[in-house]
């Protein structure tokens, strides 16, 4: 079999490069970064789209700090802790090439990587697990945060996190999945989602709350969705049962008789105890993100008497990608591109994503 022809990789790059916490100015672009170069485990990927997501934003801007208090705005922020201003609670090490959400081909293999693979269309799987013990969390690390990302021509990857992929998308289609559609799928993983739940899914138009609404009624799931008036046409074309205002006056009114036993939650913010307080008896509460502020209230005997169970979810399991892939294969769920930009207009697509004026995803292409 003759063995595909693989290209001449440059040996520097353009990349938008993240220079430290801050505002948007630490994005910048570099048009002859040093291009990475496959070790043994690795694949060199072109960079055909790179999707956006709340990581990168909150990274940047060092929001995950316990000293921060604040909504993610993706502003610089004050007194970021130096510690702890990551997802995994520890320093970044800058300047980094972020970006997640990677489509591309496949250009170049490490030595150990079998030939063949050059030419594959992939998307990638994100988490970095130690290959001896992939199921332990304290071992883990994400893509475009510990090590350089999408937001660039080429981008390095371990060849069991490069997916292959066979759909009839674009590139930019196929950027939207890995973290947006992955954090949905652990969620509703991790609070056991099946056809006997009707579920709430507040900021239902953005890239996880379309997710949640498509991968929670693939499971049989009844969905209410929580999006802004100008946002209900576009929710309930992805298959959402009830669409409600972003933030009802009176959220159990709005409910009517509807019993909700999981609430899977990216929001947070001041309206979160009114979230709870529909929950009914035994109900489960999924969190994996607080955009509208991480400090909340909550009444414990609302907890105890009620008997509900708190669940957090960042890290997934090891096989929700490859999962993932096969609904894409079998068009079960579609993308939901809002929007694609230039990569040097990084900047400006990272406003867009933080202005929330968007249903869907935003991706950015070389």
């Amino acid at each position: 079999m003759t063995q595909p022809h693989a290209p001449k990789i440059p040996r520097t790059m353009r990349a938008m490069v993240t220079m430290g916490h801050g505002g948007l100015d630490q994005i910048v672009y570099h048009q002859d970064w040093p291009c990475p170069t496959p070790g043994p485990q690795d694949v060199l990927i072109e960079v055909r789209a790179c999707g956006l997501n709340n990581t990168d934003v909150n990274t940047r801007s060092g929001w995950y700090s316990k000293t921060v208090t604040s909504a993610t705005t993706g502003d610089a922020l004050e007194n970021v802790g130096q510690q702890d201003p990551t997802w995994g609670g520890k320093p970044i090490q800058f300047p980094r090439i972020q970006g997640a959400d990677v489509c591309g081909i496949i250009v170049a293999v490490g030595a150990d990587v079998d030939k063949i693979r050059i030419g594959e269309r992939v998307i990638t799987d994100n988490w970095l697990r130690d290959k001896n013990d992939p199921a332990n969390k304290n071992k883990t690390g994400y893509f475009g945060s510990e090590c350089d990302g999408g937001y660039a021509e080429y981008t390095l990857i371990n060849q069991h996190n490069a997916l292959a992929v066979n759909a009839e998308l674009s590139d930019a289609e196929l950027a939207t999945f890995s973290c947006s559609y992955s954090t949905a799928e652990g969620m509703l993983t991790r609070a056991n989602v099946t056809d006997r739940d009707t579920i709430l899914v507040p900021g239902a138009s953005g890239g996880v709350g379309g997710a949640l609404v498509q991968l929670a009624k693939l499971r049989g799931a009844r969905v209410i969705a929580l999006a802004s008036d100008a946002k209900h046409h576009a929710v309930a074309a992805m298959g959402a049962d009830r669409v409600l205002p972003r933030r009802p006056h009176d959220l159990a009114g709005a409910l009517g008789n509807e019993t909700i036993t999981v609430i899977a939650d990216i929001v947070g913010g001041p309206d979160w105890p009114r979230l709870i307080d529909c929950l009914d008896r035994g109900g489960r509460y999924v969190c994996s993100g607080a955009i509208a502020g991480p400090m909340v209230e909550l009444d414990l005997r609302t907890l105890y008497l009620r008997d509900l169970s708190f669940f957090g979810s960042t890290v997934i399991g090891p096989a929700i990608m490859s999962n993932l892939v096969g609904y894409i294969e079998r068009g079960a769920i579609r993308p939901l591109l809002a929007a694609t930009y230039p990569l040097t207009e990084l900047r400006a697509a990272q406003a867009a994503f933080i202005s929330k004026q968007h249903s869907g995803n935003i991706v950015v292409q070389p």
